[in-house]
C-alpha cells in the first residue's frame, strides 16, 4: 500500500460564482466573482475568462472594491486572511492575517483603512451565529500584516450576508425576524438608499416594504410594495438612487422606480432564481447571479449583454459524470431538462443540450421532468438519456430517448422517443464497448432488462432485440466487458453473466449477503475479472474463466470507477466521516495507491478522463493517473481532481521555455513576430563581428515599450497607430545618406555593365557612351516640359 505527498488533492474549475456578488469595476469593463478558492476577473465585452487571482488556501467568502482606488480590490476567505490585490494585472500586493475563518466583507467610504467582516462567534460551538466587527488595517511596508485587532459592531447577526447593508456612512443591519400575525414577513435581504434616509427590505412573503425616517425611532414609516410571489432573495439600489432593483425564484429582474409608488419594469427569462444584484459605480451595468451558477450581465436600458456560465451546480447530479468522446467535454446534468457539455481544459460552460423541450416553471414543490440517465456509445456517435416526472410509481412518467450525432450542426438530434421501455423506473443502462455493432441495455424495477438495436432501415430507428429476467427478481446494475462478449446484470444478491450474441445466459455467480450496487469488468490484462459491491459493505472480485471468487474485502464503497484506458479501478470509501480512496488491479488486492481523508463528504459521481499527453511517470504512486487523470464530485458540488508534482513542474517548465527574453512580455503578437526576430538576430550576428554591433534604434526601444506596457495603460488605438507607424520611418539625414549610397551602387553598377557590353563588341573606341542614370532623369524631365509658349512668339513676329 502506498501513500505519498506527491499526489495532492486540487480544484480543478468549475467552482460556484455565484456564492456572493460579483462586483463590477469602476469603468464597467471587468466583472469579478469569487470562485473557490480564486477570485476570477472576466471581461464584460466579450464575457472571457481574462485571469485569476490566486493566493487563498481556502474558499474565498466575500470581495469588494477598494473605496481609496478603483484599481484595487479586496478578498476575504475562510482560510482567515484578507488580500488586497491589483485585479488588473493580477498582482497581490498586502494580506492582513486576521487569524479566525472570514464570511463576509463590507467597507465604508466614510471609514477609511477600516474593514466590516462577518466572523463566527466564539461562544457558538456550531458555528451558526455570527457577529459583525470592524478591523483597522496596520500601515506596514511587508507584503503580509498581522490585523488581529477586531471591535465588535453588533453581535448574533444573520448568517446571510444580504442581510447586511451601509449607506450614507451608518451601519444598518437586520438580524433579527419580525412576524405579524397572519404573515410570513421574515427578512431576506436589504438595501440602503444612496442618498435618502430609506431603507429598502425584502421578505418571505414576496413584499418590499421601504422604510422611512427609521433614525427617530418612533416616527418611522413605511410602505409596501409587492410583487414576488415567493420571497425576495436579494435588493439592490442604482448609485443614483432613482430605481430599486429586486429579484426572486421568477428568475425576473424587477426595477421600481424610486418615489413613483408601483411603477415598474421587468426582464424576464434570464435562468434559475436570482440570488444576487449588483450595480456599476456609473450606472451603466448590472450584474445578477443565478441559482443555476450563471452570471448574467445587463445593460442599463434592461439589454442582456453578457452571459458568464460556469458548472451548472444542482442539488444533486442524477446523471453520472461522463465524457463525451467526441469533444472530451464533461456532461451531467445542466440546468433543469437539460444536459450540460464543460470543458474541463478551458474551465468554461460549453453548450447545453436540451433533453426534455418543455419550458421549465421555477416554482417550488411543481413535479417537472428531470434527466435521470444518459449514457454515451464509445465512438460518441448515439447518446442515450432517460427522463422522467413523479417520485411516486402511481404517477410515474418517463420517456427513453436515443439521439444521433449530426455531423452538419455538430450537436446531437433527437432520433428516437421510446414511450413505454418499461413498465415501471429504469435504474441503470449502458452501451456496448464494441465499435462494430451498437447495442443499448436497460434495467428496470420491472424486474426486466432489456436490449436495444438499432433498425435495418434507412432512419436507424431504434426497437427491442431482447427482454431477460431472473426468477422475477429486480435487476440492480449491468455492464458490458470490455469486448462486450459478454453482459453482466445483477438481481438483488445474483449475478447473471449472458452472451449478448445469442442471448443466452452463460452462469450465475452468487455473491455473498448484500444487494448488488455497483458492477464493473476489469480492462485490457484484467479483462477476465470481475468486481462488485455489496450493501453489506464488501467488495468483491470475480475469476470468469474459473466462475470462481477470487478474492473479497470488507470495505464500504461508494464509488467504483474503473479507467478505460488502463488496468486500473478507483474506489471511494466513505467511513467515520470522510472519504478514502484506493486505487487497485483487479489482478492482486493490494491497492497502488491510497489517498486518506480526500474530503469529507460522500463521493457518489467520479470519472477518468484521458489525458492529450502521458505522463510518462516512473514513480509507483503516480503510475496509476499517466494515461488518465480521476475527477470526482463530492455532495457539496464541488469538483476535485488529483494532481501530481510531476505534472505541476512540466506545466511549470513549458511556461518558462515561452519566456525567450526577458526584457518583452510574452504577448500573442510576440510569439507571432518570435521567429522572425531570432532569424534577423541570427544573420545579423553572421554577418557583423560583436564588437561592430550597431547600437538599437529608437524604432526598436518604442517597439519593446510596447510589449511590455500592460494594454489597459495604452493610449487609444488612433494615437498608438501614428506613433508605431512614425518608429518605422528614416530620420530625412538618414535619407539623404540612403539616396546618395542608392545613387553611387546604381553607378557603378551601370559602369560595370557597360564595360561588360563593351567587352562582347570587342571595341570600346567604337561605342557611343551610355547616359548615366542622373541624366536620364535630367533628359526625362527636359522632354516633358511644355515648350508651346515658344510657338506663340515665332507666329507673332513679322
Amino acid at each position: 500500500m502506498v501513500e505519498t505527498s506527491d499526489i495532492r488533492v486540487v480544484r480543478c474549475g468549475g467552482s460556484k460564482v455565484n456564492l456572493t456578488p460579483p462586483i463590477i469595476s469602476s469603468d464597467s469593463r471587468f466583472v469579478l466573482c469569487t470562485s473557490g478558492d480564486l477570485v476570477k476577473v472576466y471581461s464584460t465585452r466579450t464575457e472571457e475568462w481574462l485571469h485569476s487571482l490566486q493566493g487563498h488556501t481556502n474558499q474565498v467568502t466575500g470581495i469588494t472594491l477598494n473605496p481609496a482606488n478603483h484599481l484595487q480590490v479586496y478578498s476575504c476567505s475562510v482560510d482567515g486572511t484578507v488580500k488586497l490585490w491589483d485585479f488588473i494585472d493580477g498582482i497581490l500586493i498586502k494580506t492582513f492575517v486576521i487569524g479566525c475563518p472570514l464570511f463576509a466583507i463590507y467597507v465604508s467610504e466614510k471609514h477609511t483603512g477600516v474593514l466590516f467582516l462577518h466572523v463566527s462567534m466564539a461562544t457558538d460551538s456550531k458555528n451558526e451565529c455570527f457577529q459583525l466587527v470592524s478591523v483597522h488595517l496596520p500601515k506596514s511596508a511587508e507584503q503580509e500584516v498581522e490585523a488581529k485587532e477586531m471591535s465588535a459592531v453588533s453581535s448574533h447577526i444573520s448568517k446571510n450576508p444580504s442581510c447586511t447593508a451601509f449607506g450614507r456612512g451608518v451601519r444598518v443591519h437586520f438580524f433579527f425576524f419580525l412576524v405579524w400575525k397572519g404573515a410570513k414577513n421574515a427578512f431576506t435581504c436589504i438595501a440602503c438608499h444612496p442618498t435618502d434616509d430609506c431603507i429598502a427590505t425584502g421578505h418571505e412573503d414576496g413584499k418590499i416594504r421601504l422604510w422611512r425616517n427609521f433614525i427617530h425611532k418612533k416616527e418611522y414609516t413605511y410602505s409596501t410594495q409587492h410583487w414576488h410571489h415567493n420571497a425576495v432573495n436579494t435588493l439592490c439600489f442604482t448609485p443614483e438612487g432613482t430605481h430599486l432593483l429586486s429579484g426572486g425564484i421568477e428568475s425576473v429582474l424587477v426595477q421600481w422606480q424610486y418615489g413613483a409608488g408601483n411603477r415598474k419594469e421587468f426582464l424576464p427569462r434570464l435562468g434559475g432564481s436570482i440570488l444576487h444584484i449588483s450595480a456599476s459605480s456609473d450606472g451603466q451595468l448590472f450584474c445578477t447571479s443565478h441559482s443555476d451558477n450563471k452570471i448574467t450581465v445587463i445593460e442599463s436600458s434592461f439589454k442582456v449583454c453578457g452571459v458568464i456560465q460556469g458548472l451548472v451546480k444542482g442539488d444533486a447530479v442524477l446523471t453520472d459524470l461522463m465524457i463525451d468522446p467526441r469533444s472530451k467535454a464533461l456532461v451531467l446534468n445542466g440546468k433543469p431538462g437539460h444536459l450540460q457539455f464543460y470543458s474541463l481544459l478551458r474551465d468554461k460552460h460549453l453548450y447545453n443540450l436540451d433533453i426534455v423541450q418543455q419550458e421549465y416553471i421555477y416554482e417550488a414543490g411543481l413535479d417537472q421532468f428531470e434527466v435521470v440517465k444518459a449514457a454515451f456509445d464509445i465512438k460518441g456517435s448515439w447518446l442515450a438519456t432517460v427522463e422522467e416526472r413523479g417520485k411516486k410509481s402511481s404517477d410515474l412518467e418517463f420517456f427513453l430517448k436515443l439521439w444521433a450525432f449530426d455531423e452538419r450542426t455538430q450537436s446531437f438530434v433527437l432520433n428516437t422517443t421510446i414511450t413505454a421501455a418499461h413498465t415501471d423506473r429504469i435504474i441503470s443502462m449502458c452501451f456496448s464497448s464494441s465499435e462494430e455493432t451498437t447495442m443499448l441495455v436497460t434495467a428496470a424495477e420491472d424486474s426486466q432488462f432489456k436490449a436495444w438495436c438499432q433498425g435495418a432501415d434507412d432512419q436507424n430507428f431504434w426497437s427491442c432485440d431482447f427482454v431477460g429476467s431472473y426468477h422475477k427478481l429486480n435487476p440492480t446494475n449491468c455492464s458490458f466487458s470490455a469486448d462486450s462478449s459478454l453482459l453482466a446484470v445483477s438481481f438483488q444478491e445474483v449475478i447473471t453473466i449472458w452472451s449478448p450474441d445469442t442471448w443466452e445466459m452463460l452462469t450465475t455467480l452468487c455473491q455473498p449477503p448484500g444487494v448488488i450496487r455497483d458492477l464493473c469488468f476489469g480492462r485490457l490484462s484484467c479483462s477476465k475479472y470481475l468486481l462488485g459491491t455489496t450493501t453489506k459493505n464488501l467488495l468483491c472480485c470475480w475469476n470468469l474463466l474459473t466462475c470462481e471468487l477470487e478474492w473479497s474485502t470488507s470495505v464500504d464503497v461508494s464509488k467504483l470507477q474503473p479507467d478505460p484506458f488502463s488496468e486500473n479501478v478507483a474506489a471511494f470509501s466513505y467511513q467515520s466521516k470522510h472519504t478514502d480512496l484506493f486505487v487497485f488491479k483487479p489482478s492482486e488486492p493490494r491497492p497502488l495507491f491510497t489517498n486518506k481523508n480526500v474530503c469529507s463528504e460522500k463521493v457518489h459521481r467520479a470519472v477518468f478522463v484521458p489525458r492529450e499527453e502521458p505522463l510518462n511517470s516512473c514513480d509507483e504512486s503516480t503510475q496509476w493517473l499517466n494515461r488518465s487523470q480521476l475527477y470526482f464530485l463530492t455532495q457539496n458540488m464541488d469538483l476535485l481532481t488529483f494532481s501530481t508534482a510531476t505534472e505541476e513542474d512540466r506545466m511549470l517548465s513549458s511556461s518558462k521555455q515561452l519566456v525567450i527574453d526577458d526584457s518583452v512580455a510574452v504577448t500573442p503578437f510576440y510569439l507571432l513576430l518570435g521567429k522572425h526576430r531570432q532569424q534577423q538576430q541570427k544573420l545579423n550576428t553572421q554577418s557583423h563581428p560583436v564588437s561592430d554591433k550597431p547600437q538599437q534604434t529608437q524604432g526598436s526601444v518604442t517597439i519593446k515599450e510596447l510589449l511590455h506596457t500592460p494594454a489597459h495603460v495604452l493610449p487609444a488605438a488612433s494615437v498608438l497607430c501614428s506613433m508605431f507607424v512614425n518608429s518605422f520611418l528614416i530620420s530625412n539625414t538618414g535619407e539623404m545618406d540612403s539616396e546618395k549610397e542608392e545613387e553611387d551602387s546604381e553607378e557603378e553598377m551601370e559602369a560595370c555593365d557597360s564595360q561588360q557590353e563593351l567587352r562582347a563588341q570587342g571595341s570600346v573606341d567604337e561605342v557611343t557612351p551610355k547616359l548615366s542614370k542622373a541624366q536620364e532623369r535630367e533628359l526625362k524631365r527636359v522632354r516633358k516640359t511644355d515648350f508651346s509658349w515658344m510657338a506663340g512668339l515665332i507666329d507673332s513676329k513679322p
